[in-house]
């Protein structure tokens, strides 16, 4: 397994992310915690610039829960049909609907263990949507944020729940609130799967991936 660096390393390492984008943003579209937690759950297997061409039509008709309802299954699928997988995320959408109409009042729910219990709904877009909506430290590890955590030493692991454990327990808590939108914005442009741009990656002489690139 990747070794882990050492504190002053990854408080230096948050610090110069932190200098370089004061306030990173997620990339997919939403108005709302409810079209959040759609977009967020759509996004699986699939790219955030075609979640958010498909929802651009949706969320225009349909912004709440019950207004998804109303638009019904077959509406929800036509919007959808460029994701991915899109025929079972258009049922989990309408279920997640039902549900919230039904036991939360039309709300989205602010604790992970409400949020998971939506179809559709895992540990990493429940941990998105605390961070991006209810502004909890969260921790949201995609496979953007797996490559970076193990590569530059950073939060490494075997697993997703290992590199979710590393960033709780090794990024310093002032910098938790955003570490996972650094983590992977740097990791969807700068150190992607194959060739990573070292060359003008700003963590290059801490990062401790030994295959680095010119």
């Amino acid at each position: 397994m990747a070794k882990q660096l050492d504190y002053h390393s990854i408080r230096a390492i948050f610090a110069r992310f932190q200098a370089a984008e004061p306030e990173p943003k997620g990339e997919l579209d939403h108005v709302n915690a409810y079209t959040l937690v759609v977009a967020v759950a759509l996004s699986a297997q699939a790219t955030d610039k075609g979640v958010n061409k498909a929802t651009r039509g949706l969320f225009a008709v349909a912004d709440t829960p019950q207004k998804m309802l109303d638009l019904g299954l077959d509406g929800v699928t036509e919007h959808i049909k460029t994701i991915g997988l899109y025929r079972q995320k258009a049922k989990n959408v309408i279920k997640m609907s039902q549900i919230l109409v039904d036991d939360f009042g039309g709300e989205v729910p602010n604790s992970r263990a409400a949020l998971q219990s939506l179809p559709g709904v895992g540990r990493k877009t429940a941990n998105v949507v605390l961070n991006m909506w209810w502004g909890q430290p969260a921790q949201a590890v995609d496979t953007h944020i797996f490559r970076f955590g193990n590569r530059s030493g950073v939060a490494p692991g075997r697993d997703v729940d290992a590199v979710e454990r590393a960033i709780e327990d090794h990024i310093p808590a002032d910098f938790q609130l955003h570490a996972h939108h650094w983590m992977i914005l740097h990791g969807r442009y700068i150190c992607v799967a194959r060739n990573p741009k070292c060359g003008v990656c700003l963590i290059r002489d801490l990062c401790l991936y030994e295959e680095k690139t010119l």
